[in-house]
């Protein structure tokens, strides 16, 4: 049989190439940049797998492990192949996925408990699937064929995830003769899988694997106990609620229960943030300066006003300074490495004048407080005089809160410290979780439209700034907090789903953000939506869909 040819263009350079060949065998036939492992293609701005064949003329790149849709994919790859190699070690028992820890994931084995020599047995035969290069295979079924094999293997929480779903086929992964469903794409085989370690942590195990920023290594940082102790306490609310997967919540939405949903589910946050309120209350005499920090669209802004509504309750007034203000002139401004100004770089405040400030403040002294004008780039004074006098406490909303620099002349015992972040407990399934950073996203896609017209497309290309932006001045300090509060709501993401789907549909194949908008509508098509009629006005889910009564 005569062999036919198509053009394609790979990564900007037009060539020839046998048609019908998998991107694997493009990517290993033509020279390309890439410094870490491909674990994916783009083809006409489209995710596909290293599997899929080459029909016809189209543009084509290559997915590496330097970025998110290329650690995604490596990460579920390897979720599966610890998911099979849990199975072969105790065919009896179930492993599940709880949630993020700093440099991977965390896994609880159900009703037993693992101990350390467990955890190497496993990791023994994941390193043994590996040497083996066995090919994850993948198959589909009707959605309706699908249910009944999960009702009867008893996986009622993947019958859940796809029971209320209007996709008419279920897509699922074989490894070695084990099926199992995974949300995403995954690598060809087990042999791309060589870079992962597991840990024996409080009866279950953390899965480490790559991060973006060193896709060729394995960073060993340690747990961050604080975070880790945040993820439980959300877990007991889960259980309050009694919904900790997506099928859960749909069924509530279904049974038309939801209303109630909600309002425990905003009083949960209520009652947490009244006993923040309280213990800065019991420490009245000596806290002076409330700090608040958190990442993008984690709800700050509606938090620290919630909180201050708390501390006015147990008699204090709370103040609000504002770090902006306290910006150096803008020719004075720290550039980025792209040579712009980075206005998120500890370095762009006048440090000196805010500590001043500050411990004059505490002192009980009165201080004119200078307001940054954004249109001229300088500082002016606008008899704006402030002064702690009469049970005032300051209360510091920013990026920066928990950097010591940014407080560095200020007495630790006058401050107490709040981490803010959406931090995810409940999953689609036993196996495939909901990342905390894709709430915070979609929360940010809907916010950016809402209130800053912002198209989609803007906010998914800025948000890998965002994100390296976070990890350099935020996440370092989140340890620092006196406490973290959890600002997600279990039932929020069908609430944003009735506001993304739109904005996400609207963007074109053209468009190099098609993929990711593709991801993430797959991911909202599993939730039900929820109206917003019942969510209270001071809700942090109203700062990103409107309605908030805090301007």
């Amino acid at each position: 049989m005569q062999k036919e040819y198509i053009d394609v263009v790979v990564e900007g350079k037009k060539i020839r190439i046998e048609k019908g060949i998998t991107l694997e065998t493009v990517s290993k036939n033509v020279k390309h940049e890439k410094n870490s492992l491909i674990v994916a293609g783009i083809v006409n701005n489209e995710i596909r797998e290293l599997t899929y064949p080459v029909t016809e003329e189209c543009d084509i790149s290559f997915v590496d492990m330097t970025t998110d849709d290329g650690i995604r994919i490596y990460q579920r790859s390897v979720i599966f192949l610890l998911v099979k190699a849990f199975s072969d070690v105790f065919p009896d028992k179930e492993i599940e996925v709880r949630h993020s820890v700093s440099r991977g994931l965390f896994f609880e084995p159900v009703n037993m408990e693992l101990s350390k020599e467990d955890v190497g047995k496993i990791e023994n035969r994941m390193k043994s699937l590996v040497e083996k290069d066995i090919p994850f295979r993948k198959e589909t079924l009707p959605t309706e064929q699908a249910k009944d094999r999960f009702l009867r293997d008893n996986r009622i929480d993947r019958y859940g995830a796809i029971k209320y779903r209007e996709k008419p086929y279920v897509s699922y992964y074989v490894l070695d003769g084990t099926e199992d469903y995974f949300y995403g794409y995954m690598v060809p085989s087990t042999g791309y899988l060589s870079l992962f370690k597991l840990e024996y942590y409080n009866g279950g195990i953390v899965l480490i694997t790559p991060r973006k920023s060193s896709p060729n290594t394995l960073e060993m940082r340690e747990i961050p106990e604080k975070l880790f102790q945040i993820f439980s306490e959300y877990q007991k609310w889960v259980s309050i609620l009694g919904v900790d997967n997506v099928g859960k919540l749909n069924d509530i939405v279904e049974a038309g229960k939801i209303n109630e949903f909600i309002r425990i589910s905003e009083a949960l946050h209520e009652k947490k943030i009244a006993q923040i309120a309280d213990m800065i209350y019991e420490e009245r005499d000596r806290i002076k300066v409330v700090l608040i920090a958190g990442p993008s669209s984690s709800g700050k802004t509606t938090f620290a006003q919630r909180l201050s509504i708390q501390l006015r309750v147990n008699g204090l007034v709370p103040i609000n300074i504002s770090i902006d203000d306290y910006f150096i002139e803008k020719a004075n401004t720290p550039l980025d490495e792209d040579g712009k100004p980075d206005y998120e770089s500890v370095e762009a405040i006048d440090l000196k004048l805010f500590n001043e400030h500050l411990n004059e403040l505490i002192q009980g002294k009165e201080v004119h407080v200078p307001f940054y004008n954004f249109i001229t780039g300088k500082r002016e004074y606008r008899n704006n005089k402030l002064s702690l006098n009469g049970g005032k406490i300051l209360v510091i909303e920013g990026i920066h809160g928990l950097n010591p620099r940014l407080t560095a002349e200020v007495d630790e015992d006058k401050k107490f410290k709040i981490y803010i972040s959406a931090i995810t407990s409940m999953r689609i399934d036993r196996h495939n979780r909901i990342p905390t950073t894709d709430l915070r996203f979609i929360r940010r896609i809907v916010r950016d439209h809402q209130f800053r017209g912002c198209p989609p497309e803007k906010t998914i290309e800025l948000w890998p700034s965002v994100r390296n932006g976070e990890e350099k001045n935020i996440f370092p300090f989140q340890e620092r907090a006196d406490i973290m509060f959890n600002s997600s709501l279990i039932y929020e993401l069908g609430v944003l789903k009735t506001y993304a789907m739109p904005l996400l549909r609207n963007i074109g194949p053209d468009l190099p953000q098609y993929s990711e908008s593709r991801r993430l509508i797959e991911f909202l098509s599993y939730f039900l939506n929820i109206g917003c009629e019942e969510i209270p006005p001071n809700s942090i889910l109203r700062e990103f869909i409107g309605g908030s009564c805090f301007k």
